[in-house]
């Protein structure tokens, strides 16, 4: 491949620096290297705002069918949402979009505040907590739960397993065992509640997705299976990490945050702008299926493309100062939830969740700062988002 590299750059979406701060090697990648071969990941890389906003609205050409996973798990490819193309997506998202109802979103609102409620009665007198494992991944997986009407005592398992799945082993730049075991445990626990479910049908997403119909026609077993496993990663791991992101961007810019506070209809337009400069959704992959030139190198049929999100968000072609948080850009066109007939299904679901939540969090905890000046991050190829988020309240 005819590729000059700058001497001592390489892109490696498993190093755990680029899980700590991706954005200067973006920034490398975008104004140096925008269609880039990663030695590392096997794949190219593609960085700048309008080159993945192409490759997204155009999935005849970069497929999502094999996957959409950087590190795809084996049997997954083209049985669900996001790993499919169309006819196929269509038939799949017009039947998972008639499950997800406003009516469900309208009836998270409440369940999200009570959840947020409980979780902080249980910091009161507490100097500081852990974000992530006190407040964020509980509220997360309590409203997965209620979603789809959970009983909630194995939540902690089905957390841990969840949070496995996202994972990448930075050493093998793989799947590890314990990767691909959290999969099939929750692979095999969406079957047994999709089996449950059948035989007891309720008010509820999983009944929904069980019983949807269009034209006649209904979701494959299958399909509800692994389109299950799928939400209760994305509900718990991302959603989980959106918080995340989006309270560590209000503890690093105390002005926004106590903007906020003093005018919480402020927090739609943080969120937005969190998604952008900080998404946890980091990098997804599509699949030629024709050669394609572009910046000068020519990317063949059947190679594998990473599409950097968190690049696209930050980029000055598109954003004006794009490194800068700041809550009255409403940036309408981040790809903080991807684009194309992939954006994401659950984006209303999350934005509902976030605002919620953070509503409550910041009337009862107003003012908070990192403790934290060096953080541990999740080792993934796809997500970004930290492992442990300790913030002294006051």
């Amino acid at each position: 491949m005819a590729i000059t590299e700058k001497p001592g750059f390489t892109f490696d979406p498993y190093s755990p620096a680029i899980d700590a701060d991706p954005f200067p090697a973006y920034k490398v990648l975008r104004d140096e290297y925008p269609c880039f071969w990663s030695e590392q990941a096997g794949k190219w890389v593609l960085s700048r705002y309008d080159d993945i906003l192409a490759a997204l609205s155009n999935w005849r050409v970069y497929s999502s069918a094999q996957g959409n996973l950087v590190d795809e798990f084996p049997g997954r490819a083209g049985s669900t949402l996001g790993s499919s193309d169309p006819p196929r997506h269509d038939r799949l998202r017009g039947l998972i979009q008639s499950a997800v109802t406003k009516r469900a979103l309208d009836h998270l609102i409440a369940p999200a505040r009570a959840s947020a409620r409980t979780h902080l009665d249980a910091l009161d007198g507490r100097n500081s907590f852990d974000f992530v494992g006190e407040f964020g991944s509980k509220v997360t997986v309590d409203l997965l739960f209620h979603l789809f009407a959970l009983p909630l005592d194995n939540a902690d398992e089905v957390r841990r397993n969840a949070v496995l799945m996202v994972q990448t082993d930075p050493v093998t730049r793989q799947k590890a065992p314990e990767h691909l075991a959290a999969f099939e445990w929750m692979a095999d626990y969406a079957q047994d509640l999709v089996r449950e479910r059948k035989k007891n049908p309720g008010d509820d997403l999983l009944s929904n997705f069980i019983t949807a119909e269009i034209d006649g026609e209904k979701l494959l077993d299958k399909e509800v299976q692994l389109t299950v496993t799928t939400l209760i990663m994305a509900g718990i791991e991302s959603l989980s990490g959106f918080f995340g992101m989006f309270a560590l961007n209000l503890a690093d810019y105390p002005e926004a945050r106590r903007a906020i506070v003093a005018d919480p209809s402020l927090i739609p337009d943080a969120m937005e702008e969190s998604l952008r400069f900080n998404t946890s959704a980091q990098r997804f992959k599509r699949t030629l299926t024709c050669d394609v030139e572009l910046h000068g190198q020519t990317m063949k049929a059947g190679d594998a493309v990473i599409l950097c999100y968190g690049s696209a968000n930050r980029d000055e072609r598109m954003f004006a100062d794009p490194d800068t948080y700041d809550i009255t850009r409403r940036p309408k066109r981040h790809l903080g939830f991807g684009g194309g007939v992939h954006s994401c299904l659950g984006s209303m679901l999350a934005r509902v969740a976030t605002q919620a939540a953070f509503e409550e969090l910041l009337e009862r905890i107003p003012e908070f700062s990192r403790v934290d000046e060096t953080l541990a991050w999740t080792s993934s190829s796809n997500f970004r988002s930290p492992k442990v988020l300790r913030l002294a309240i006051g």
